[in-house]
């Protein structure tokens, strides 16, 4: 009975009978062969790892014997193999009939027990691979050979007991390292040495020589190989199999009738060399073609004599042996050098900090902007930074007067200019709008709205305490109390500006710089304004809400009326902290025992109000009589601002447990954008500022007016 996967073209499985292993005497042993190259090859689909991982999982015999001849192949999948056996319950038993390389031989390692026929061999090196990339990615790329191998040591150094550091040398060293089976049982690889068969014979003649660089000597000695002993010189190393990516060429595994006769092997040598030759000229040829072009250049013919001498070289090593040569000495030429979009995006940047610097902005906490002797740009003017960003693309500047260069530099399609700018500018007006004062975030929610409709805000009711059982052990049925709605509109508010080429041939920062500036203040300003417009509308009683009354009314239970009310003192304080607390929920039901947070009122009267609220004792007594100040910190903040006039002050709660005043920004953006308009004007360029906001009275129960004296 056999099981082979059918996709596979380099492991089969094999399950002998009870009958049949009873008649070898062995344990109801399964046999895997693993022959030919490991894993998944990169250019077409074969079987992985996972494959072998999971046919060896379903494997419930007492004992397995996994037969290899292999020249190695994927390092991942050898790694995963190796553990998979090293997990499984059965002894397992390792035979190398004929090869163990590369990764082929860690996967040896796994056996309880190891055997190796008297004419194998194995051989331990270095992970190897290919990569395209930068120097960066290829010194990464190094880095990741060196740690495979030093994973890959503990797997040899545990089975062999040779120190990790020792076996860690035979895989960094870059050497092919070759052992007899006597070789490897001495080295501690193997545990005992087999027979040679007709079958590990064939295998031995079957090797694809041309694959490694020289055929090593020990392969003389082995039995019934000795005419394939001979080195094959002119093999190159494209042709060896990479650990990390195998190639997938298969070693015959049918067993011949009769054993292979010198003339056979002879005849695998000599077509062995016969490809080694061809592959050499053609590596020749392509080393030839890729020289010719610097041919004349210094000690580039000496160069080339001895890449193509070198058999080991490969044409793609040879390239970059030129490469490296031919960059000896060389300096970079500031302008002429071309990188890529990194280098790119770093040059906006210092040019952008550049002139940030010469202007003198300040962006929020960093303070001014500051900038090193390493930015090229430094000191640099608007219209040499104008020439530096056509130069980039690939524009000469040569014989353009100013005006035609800036002009260039507004309309070349792929010119930084522009963006250039923006940022900058877009920089000093988010700066600007950072540090400009506000009062309104003290006592105002701040709200997110996704378009220009009208979005909604709801304050729920409650259903008050829970009522006792009747007499009869009933409950009653309890209404749910409708809730209370109020909505909230952005709308957009913006203005344009225009740079002239006047204004960067003039160099004149403050052009655009003190605009941008300007604008962002302005935008902060807007805010601040439309919150006290709203907060005054109906002669100081604030907004019209959804029930058709004013933020603050009698009926609100919110307003301390005019003749009623007083300049801050005391007891006015106390009074509006009595009537926020007072407030009740939508229902009714409850009270909502508010706390006053801030102090609202005009400048003229925020000294008296920190004068009630910082007072130890209550400055309104007139007698000698010290009493205590009950309205000693009432709110934690006393806001005054121009904006308010009169006599009239408001308390409000804070404004996370019960909002009154909502700034809300369109999609939460809270600061300005800036945006290049489309279709400008050769002589400059404009962009739009705009901030999308609104402000809406949400609610009454947080907040209370006392209109003054």
């Amino acid at each position: 009975m056999s099981k082979t996967p059918q996709a596979s073209k380099w492991y089969s499985i094999r399950q002998r009978t009870p009958v049949a292993a009873a008649a070898q005497g062995v344990q109801s042993a399964a046999e895997i062969r693993i022959y030919g190259d490991i894993g998944a090859s990169w250019w077409e689909d074969t079987v992985t790892a996972a494959d072998f991982v999971r046919d060896l999982s379903a494997l419930t015999d007492a004992a397995i014997n996994i037969r290899i001849n292999s020249y190695g192949g994927s390092v991942t999948d050898g790694i995963a193999i190796y553990n998979a056996i090293k997990r499984h319950s059965a002894h397992i038993t390792i035979s190398i009939d004929a090869a163990a390389y590369s990764i082929a031989s860690l996967i040896a390692m796994a056996g309880d027990t190891v055997e190796m026929a008297e004419n194998a061999m194995l051989m331990i090196h270095a992970p190897w691979g290919g990569v395209a990339g930068n120097s960066a990615q290829l010194r990464e790329y190094a880095d990741m050979l060196d740690k495979w191998a030093e994973a890959m040591s503990t797997s040899y150094a545990a089975k062999s007991g040779q120190s990790a550091s020792h076996v860690l040398a035979l895989l960094t060293d870059g050497v092919d390292h070759y052992y007899t089976a006597a070789e490897a049982k001495a080295a501690g690889f193997v545990d005992s040495i087999v027979a040679a068969n007709p079958e590990s014979a064939t295998a031995m003649a079957s090797f694809d020589l041309t694959r490694y660089r020289t055929v090593p000597a020990p392969l003389a000695q082995c039995k019934g190989a000795a005419a394939a002993a001979q080195p094959v010189a002119q093999a190159t190393p494209s042709q060896e199999p990479s650990m990390t990516q195998a190639v997938n060429q298969s070693a015959a595994t049918a067993t011949p009738a009769t054993a292979t006769t010198a003339a056979d092997v002879a005849a695998i040598e000599a077509k062995a060399r016969a490809e080694a030759l061809a592959q050499d000229t053609a590596r020749r040829a392509s080393i030839a073609a890729s020289f010719k072009p610097h041919a004349s250049a210094a000690g580039v013919a000496e160069l080339q004599r001895q890449c193509e001498a070198d058999h080991t070289i490969t044409a793609e090593a040879a390239g970059l042996k030129l490469l490296a040569h031919l960059g000896q000495g060389a300096v970079p030429v500031a302008g002429t050098v071309r990188v890529g979009d990194d280098g790119r995006e770093r040059q906006r940047n210092d040019m952008t900090q550049a002139i940030l610097a010469r202007a003198a902005v300040v962006v929020g906490k960093e303070g001014r902007v500051q900038v090193t002797s390493a930015n090229h740009y430094r000191g640099a003017t608007l219209l040499d930074i104008a020439k530096a960003c056509l130069e980039r693309t690939g524009t000469s500047t040569a014989g353009m007067d100013k005006l035609a260069v800036v002009a260039a530099a507004f309309t070349q399609s792929t010119s930084d200019f522009p963006l250039l700018l923006e940022n900058v500018m877009h920089k000093t007006l988010q700066g600007a709008y950072a540090l400009s004062p506000d009062t309104w975030r003290k006592f105002c929610a701040v709200g997110t709205v996704s378009d220009f409709r009208a979005h909604s805000r709801y304050r729920v009711g409650s259903i008050g305490s829970l009522d006792a059982k009747n007499e009869l052990g009933e409950y009653k049925m309890k209404a749910i109390p409708d809730g209370e709605k109020a909505s909230i509109t952005a709308t957009t508010r913006g203005n344009l500006i225009n740079i002239s080429r006047e204004a960067i041939i003039n160099d004149d920062l403050g052009a655009f710089t003190g605009l941008a500036g300007q604008l962002g203040r302005a935008a902060a300003r807007s805010i601040e304004e439309l919150v006290y417009t709203t907060l005054a509308l109906n002669s100081g009683m604030g907004p019209t809400l959804s029930d058709g009354i004013t933020l603050f009314h009698a009926s609100h239970n919110n307003l301390i009326a005019s003749g009623s009310g007083s300049a801050p003192t005391v007891t006015g304080f106390d009074a509006m902290r009595v009537k926020l607390a007072s407030q009740k929920d939508v229902s009714g039901n409850d009270y909502l025992d508010l706390l006053p947070a801030v102090w609202l009122g005009p400048i003229g009267l925020g000294g008296a109000a920190r004068v009630v609220v910082n007072s130890e004792y209550d400055p309104d007594t007139n007698s000698k009589l010290q009493r205590f100040n009950i309205a000693k910190n009432v709110v934690s903040q006393v806001v005054d601002t121009a904006r308010l006039s009169g006599t009239a002050h408001y308390m409000f709660a804070d404004a996370n447990v019960a909002p009154v005043m909502e700034v809300a920004f369109l999609d939460g953006n809270e600061t300005p954008y800036l945006e290049l308009q489309n279709g400008f004007e050769v002589d400059g360029a404009t962009w739009k500022v705009r901030l999308d906001f609104g402000v809406a009275g949400v609610d009454f129960r947080g907040a209370v007016l006392n209109a003054g004296a």
